[in-house]
């Protein structure tokens, strides 16, 4: 690196040096198989020790509010490998390296050489690659550099989430990923040949340095939103997020849905930013693509039974409400309202680190709960408060936080991303004004349907009586498992009571991104009321606390045993007589069911005194298996007298080469 010899800043180092302690956190795992497990602690105090110089860095960085660049050597034919900085990706760069550690101490619980031989070092590897080949995306600015470090990253996840390739769903799994992830990289070749026809390099273009009204502008922006949007899972472009998730093991899956998700956001974040002010259709599509993802992801979250895959649906919620927040902040930057587009971009951005904190921990103590019971069915769980308390409260932190209540940091984002939406009406009194303003009645619909789905899962799993599978030796993790969710949670509640603090890196990652912000009058402190909120939160939390104290005091000091307070006329209450998952989201899935296409699986009540009855539903992922599977069925039976060429006879194929190559010769010279 060349201006590494000419003395870079601290931040920087900080960063690079954490970047190159977790590519090479795995590589003695590969070295020291006759050692299982120390390879796996190696990684894990590897990726802790890139977290917090990762960390450190960045936030560093954010309030220096300054850009940095480095150029490496390389002989490629692809002009300046360009790494750099910037307050806009080092926001990118916390979750990375925070999740990062969190994710590789948790793997040496949950994942232990002892009982995963054989896989542990590759999983340690690719963990580690993933980790740093994410950081290096958001510092490349060389669009070969960019697509090489994002081939890295994509292979790195899936060969992460297909450790254990002896099932067949994840197998399956892996290869849906891997297609959707392929289609995605092929956009974003057609994006990258576009943007080096327009500023003639593969350098990537300056802020504001390109002309939206331009011919290639707007295929430019397409490919940008679809390929990238892929990535991050928005809604209709998500159909390899449910299963990947649910597939992989709990610490990658807190990894990729946590941060590779957040790339797709980055690089639609990072080409926006290209464009001088772009049309008005531009934030309307990201706009209602957000609402989209936003709303049918939390409908197909209510009918899921397995906690994974729940989960997963919940990632594209909040996909969508990142998408709403950068929506806005386009058409702010359009109707040149500069408080709506500071309020969009910063709610969108705080929203991108909430996500992957308390994203992060869901998936942590999902993993935790599976480690404990051996299945994902939350239907067959029950109880699980009373063993695993810490797992418990963690989970229950998430929740909150993810369904955007006080006084957590959901409430904070989606806060900012309201009063995005209110304050469109105040910046102009045309018909535009009314476009901003439908977002709040969404984002207040997914609101109401994320806590009913937290209900559900947080009552029928750690709530009531332990179901079907319940077993004695049922316990918590060991430390390395506890302490990343307790982390997790402490900083989940910490932008939560103090938002003021937080607020001079969101904004300082905004004015990256449009540096006219910077020179107007608006102000996060000034548009948002960051102390009041934090201390209505921390009131709220004191009183929490403080309730929870006396309830538990006063239970000690009685000596009160717990016990059933209603019966309903039975003695001794069973788990039959709680709800399912199934039964409990049974109305919002029927009044849905036009978007979800429920199945139905039941039995009739016959008689005065009927037999035994059952009853579950099954909701399906609708896009995938009733519209491109049957799309891509369509496509084969077309293409399939084609597939003649194919027939497994060197010569045959010899001569194909040769007559493309003469082809190509007579068109290159024609």
């Amino acid at each position: 690196m060349d201006q590494l010899a000419q003395g870079v800043s601290l931040s920087a180092n900080l960063v690079l040096v954490a970047t190159l302690l977790a590519g090479c956190s795995g590589i003695p795992g590969l070295f020291l198989g006759s050692r299982p497990g120390r390879g796996q602690i190696v990684a894990a105090w590897f990726l802790v020790a890139a977290g917090v110089l990762g960390v450190t860095g960045a936030v560093i960085h954010l309030f220096r509010e300054r850009s940095e660049s480095f150029i490496l050597s390389w002989t490629l034919p692809f002009g300046t490998a360009e790494l750099s900085i910037d307050p806009l990706s080092a926001i990118f760069l916390i979750p990375i390296f925070l999740v990062g550690a969190c994710s590789g101490l948790y793997a040496v619980g949950y994942w232990p050489a002892s009982r995963q031989r054989g896989s542990e070092a590759r999983l340690s590897f690719f963990l580690g690659t993933l980790v740093a080949s994410m950081s290096l995306v958001v510092m490349a600015c060389n669009g070969a550099l960019f697509l090489i470090v994002w081939e890295f990253m994509a292979l790195s996840s899936f060969f992460a989430m297909t450790v254990s390739d002896r099932d067949r769903q994840v197998r399956d799994a892996g290869l849906v990923y891997l297609v959707a992830t392929h289609c995605g990289t092929l956009l974003l070749f057609v994006m990258f040949a576009h943007l080096k026809v327009v500023t003639g390099g593969f350098s990537l273009p300056a802020v504001g340095s390109l002309d939206p009204n331009s011919g290639y502008a707007t295929l430019i922006f397409l490919a940008a939103l679809i390929g990238f949007g892929a990535k991050a899972g928005l809604m209709p472009f998500h159909v390899w997020l449910p299963a990947a998730h649910a597939s992989a093991p709990s610490h990658i899956s807190a990894m990729m849905s946590g941060v590779m998700l957040k790339m797709g956001i980055y690089g639609i974040v990072r080409v926006l930013s290209f464009f001088s002010v772009p049309p008005i259709w531009w934030g309307v599509l990201v706009l209602v693509l957000g609402v989209i993802s936003g709303v049918v992801g939390v409908m197909f979250a209510l009918g899921q039974h397995d906690i994974k895959r729940l989960l997963a649906y919940h990632s594209i919620e909040n996909i969508g409400i990142i998408a709403i927040g950068i929506g806005l902040a386009l058409i702010g930057r359009t109707m040149g309202s500069s408080d709506l587009a500071l309020l969009g971009m910063s709610g969108a951005l705080l929203h991108t680190v909430n996500h992957a904190t308390f994203k992060s921990l869901l998936f942590l103590g999902a993993g935790s709960v599976i480690h404990a019971t051996e299945t994902r069915e939350i239907d067959l769980m029950g109880g699980l408060s009373r063993r695993l308390p810490w797992t418990s409260l963690c989970f229950l932190v998430g929740s909150v936080a993810i369904c955007g209540l006080p006084p957590l940091n959901g409430f904070v984002s989606e806060f900012l991303v309201y009063l995005a939406a209110f304050s469109g009406l105040i910046a102009t009194e045309s018909w535009l004004a009314a476009i901003p303003a439908m977002a709040a009645p969404a984002l207040a619909l997914i609101g109401a349907l994320a806590v009913a789905c937290f209900v559900k899962v947080f009552g029928i799993a750690f709530l009531g009586l332990p179901r079907s599978i319940s077993k004695e030796d049922e316990h918590e993790g060991g430390w390395q498992m506890l302490t990343p969710m307790v982390l997790l949670a402490s900083i989940c509640i910490f932008i939560g009571v103090f938002p003021f603090l937080i607020s001079p890196l969101v904004q300082s990652a905004a004015f990256a991104w449009l540096p006219s912000l910077a020179a107007s009058s608006s102000r996060l402190p000034s548009l948002a009321p960051l102390v009041s909120i934090a201390a209505v939160n921390g009131l709220l939390l004191a009183l929490i606390l403080v309730f929870s104290y006396v309830i538990l005091k006063r239970v000690g000091s009685l000596g009160v045993s717990p016990g059933v307070t209603w019966d309903c006329g039975y003695i001794e209450p069973t788990p039959r007589m709680q709800y399912t998952s199934s039964s409990f989201a049974e109305m919002l899935t029927r009044l849905n069911a036009m978007f979800l296409r429920p199945e139905w699986h039941s039995t009739k009540i016959k008689g005065l005194f009927p037999a035994a009855a059952k009853f579950s539903s099954h909701v399906p992922e609708v896009v995938l298996e009733q519209l491109y599977l049957p799309f891509l069925a369509k496509i084969q039976s077309l293409i399939a007298p084609l597939r003649r060429v194919q027939h497994g006879q060197l010569h045959l194929y010899v001569l194909y080469i040769l007559v493309t190559l003469v082809s190509l010769l007579f068109w290159s010279h024609w």
